[in-house]
């Protein structure tokens, strides 16, 4: 399951490991679409975490990190960023995107 993000220290958060950061907004429909796809790749994908941060409640975390449109995801490699990619993508493309990673 996708961890929610709760104010915690971010750079903790993505600092160890790979972790892929879900930027999502309540309102956006394709946000809605691809949450269900990252649970599902959270549960079955090993070696990755899966954070979703609200940009509505994490305002300055999102313009630290450009996001421009949601959903964003944004990977990181032991704190740094490696990737990212915006709008809905399928299940498969994500994983391989993922893998493509590690």
């Amino acid at each position: 399951m996708m961890i929610e993000y709760k104010g915690q220290d971010f750079k903790e958060v993505v600092g160890e490991g790979l972790v892929l950061v879900d930027f999502f907004a309540t309102w956006c429909g394709p946000c809605q679409m691809i949450m269900p796809v990252l649970d599902q790749i959270a549960g079955e994908l090993e070696g990755v975490k899966i954070y979703k941060v609200d940009i509505d409640q994490y305002r300055q975390l999102a313009i630290d990190f450009q996001v421009r449109g949601v959903p964003t995801l944004i990977l990181f490699k032991d704190g740094k960023v490696v990737d990212q990619a915006s709008g809905y993508r399928p299940k498969a493309k994500i994983v391989e995107w993922i893998n493509s990673h590690k």
